[in-house]
């Protein structure tokens, strides 16, 4: 898959933004990690929302290709897209099930997470019923999210019978603070968990999140289930950025001069004490690029790379359209490419002016730009 245009995208000639999806990038992170566990069929990927926006049957199959076959979605409807893709794959549901979803795990040969009790007597009753495949038992060890209390994942422990009924594939839990190597929560999630898997004797456990692999082996269990390093954000201080997967760029509409004491965009936000020239973009908030990360009241904005230079942004980020100030940067004209994030802008640096974080934008790309593959 050199240059292959998404055919549910628009064309390039009827979009305001483009976005180039590197699946060679993805692989080779994917390897990267898989290194650093040592065994790759211990390194499983998380593709829920979409494959982080970047299209989970394309993540799927180029994770596939690199050797992946253990997935972590998290709705039954991202599974069966999956299972598409991927008709050997182990594919994961976060989400869990109930009486509704269980034909649909058993016909698409879907594991689930199992969150509660309640989810236990509904798997037995499908197994008992003829469903295949081995469920997860996700144990809540200080997230207080989803998840079995320690207490019931021990008590079930306890029961061979009923485990033997469940078949578990994988025991897993999820940590909270793993991208504060340093936080005083990750040790004790660690303690916990290492409790809960000597209930559950020869099967497989799982822990570590991207964050959590650069914790060190000793969070890194059975199988470890990176998600944001894989599509090129950082995730966390002991796990800086990998290689960019997605690049997002924006198209210039027009180039126009201002004057001294005029200002830009709604709300009249930007006001500018010297001429200025700008180049307005077609992209805003509607293709998932941030309102929030807009100059305003003398605060300096996100900006973007354009022509070989940073342009910042100048004024709000609207619905459809953006501006940055070109002033300092010769020749640029309608049509020209403006980087909103990717191998020269890092998509965290956005985010972090938008006070947000990378997988934010990376799952809210919205469905306007024109989308292709290479790599």
């Amino acid at each position: 898959m050199s240059n292959q245009p998404d055919p549910s995208s628009p064309t390039e000639a009827l979009a305001g933004g483009r976005l180039t999806v590197d699946l060679g990038a993805l692989a080779g992170n994917w390897r990267t990690i898989a290194g650093w566990v040592g065994v790759p069929e211990r390194t499983a990927a998380a593709v829920k929302g979409d494959g982080y926006g970047i299209g989970l049957a394309a993540a799927g199959k180029a994770l596939a290709d690199a050797g992946c076959s253990t997935f972590f979605v998290a709705l039954p409807e991202e599974g069966v897209r999956l299972r598409q893709a991927l008709p050997s794959a182990a594919i994961y549901v976060l989400a869990g099930l109930d009486a509704g979803s269980v034909k649909t795990f058993a016909g698409n040969d879907l594991r689930p997470v199992i969150n509660t009790l309640a989810e236990i007597d509904v798997w037995l009753s499908a197994r008992r019923a003829g469903a295949a495949g081995g469920a997860a038992v996700h144990v809540d060890t200080g997230m207080n999210r989803l998840g079995l209390a320690p207490g019931e994942a021990l008590a079930l422990g306890a029961d061979p019978a009923r485990v033997a009924g469940l078949n578990p594939a994988l025991v897993m839990s999820h940590l909270a603070c793993a991208d504060t190597p340093d936080h005083p929560l990750n040790a004790r999630q660690l303690a916990a968990f290492r409790t809960v898997v000597r209930a559950f004797p020869g099967v497989p456990a799982s822990l570590a999140n991207s964050a959590g692999v650069a914790l060190g082996p000793d969070y890194h269990f059975d199988l470890v289930r990176p998600g944001i390093a894989l599509y090129g954000a950082a995730a966390g201080e002991e796990m800086p950025a990998l290689e960019p997967v997605v690049t997002a760029e924006a198209r210039v509409l027009q180039v126009r001069e201002i004057a001294a004491g005029e200002t830009v965009g709604y709300g009249a936000t930007e006001l500018r004490t010297d001429p200025a020239r700008i180049a307005v973009l077609g992209v805003g908030y509607a293709d998932g690029y941030h309102r929030a990360a807009s100059s305003r009241d003398g605060q300096t904005g996100a900006r973007v790379f354009l022509r070989g230079r940073f342009a910042p942004l100048i004024g709000r980020v609207s619905m459809d359209l953006m501006a940055v100030d070109v002033t300092e940067i010769d020749g640029v004209e309608r049509g020209d490419w403006a980087e909103l994030f990717g191998a020269n802008m890092p998509v965290d640096e956005v985010a972090a002016h938008a006070g947000t974080i990378g997988y934010e934008l990376l799952t809210g790309l919205g469905r306007r730009y024109a989308r292709r593959y290479v790599g």
